[in-house]
């Protein structure tokens, strides 16, 4: 967990996200040997959500474990839960919050 931690750090140093959200295995106390890491990266970006993740995943090579990232905008996110976006639900109700950004 610790590196997963570090890893969330470090895309936060970089890309200032306003959320990052582990998911999955890791985060529901499940993990197997062949288990991802999956994170959900809540931001705004211009880019498309796939080109940003591109250029997350590029940031972050290598890396030492398999990783899935998901980019979504906060509205994105608020949008998908309002209507009842089960994976998004999923994600937002039992999922990990690695970082938050202090909106303060």
């Amino acid at each position: 967990m610790q590196a997963i931690r570090a890893l969330a750090e470090h895309i936060a140093e970089q890309f200032q996200p306003e959320e990052i959200v582990l998911f999955g295995s890791y985060a529901y106390g499940t993990p197997k040997p062949e288990s991802d890491v999956d994170l959900l990266i809540v931001m705004n970006t211009a880019l498309r959500s796939r080109e940003q993740r591109l250029q997350i995943s590029r940031a972050l090579s290598p890396r030492p474990f398999a990783l899935d990232i998901i980019v979504r905008t906060p509205e994105e996110v608020e949008e998908r839960v309002a209507l009842g976006d089960p994976f998004l639900s999923e994600i937002t109700k039992r999922g990990k919050v690695m970082y938050a950004r202090d909106r303060n």
